[in-house]
């Protein structure tokens, strides 16, 4: 798979040139408030897929060994890095130039979901993490 994305203003860009997976909509209290947003939606590529093609992206710590990229000049979330996954990125689904071309393929931290979001699509649902199971 060939895409391209970036932040709001264009001062972080950036291509993936390889297979995508994991995309989600993740409900969790970090992504929500990292995105002033109900879900964040994301996907994973492999680092040695991604690259900058125009400036870099700011980082902060979320939690224990994870970075959260962000364009520093407009605040775009960008990326989810996890020490845990080193060859693994998750990138903003949409911060894509097409975000219709990876859509989420499931729910994940839905035990933090709002209230207020009511789930109709269909998607598988996970607790936690996907990796954790239904019941976890």
């Amino acid at each position: 798979m060939d895409l391209q994305g970036g932040c709001f203003c264009g001062a972080v860009r950036y291509e993936i040139k390889g297979d995508i997976f994991n995309s989600t909509l993740c409900h969790c209290t970090d992504c929500r408030r990292i995105s002033g947003a109900p879900a964040l939606a994301w996907f994973s590529a492999r680092r040695a897929d991604f690259r900058y093609t125009t400036g870099e992206p700011a980082r902060i710590s979320s939690s224990e060994q994870v970075l959260r990229g962000f364009c520093p000049h407009c605040g775009t979330t960008l990326t989810f890095e996890d020490g845990r996954w080193p060859e693994e990125l998750d990138i903003a689904s949409c911060s894509l130039d097409d975000p219709e071309a990876v859509p989420p393929g499931d729910h994940t931290f839905v035990r933090s979901r709002l209230h207020w979001v009511k789930l109709a699509d269909g998607l598988p649902e996970y607790p936690t993490t996907r990796t954790a199971g239904p019941g976890a």
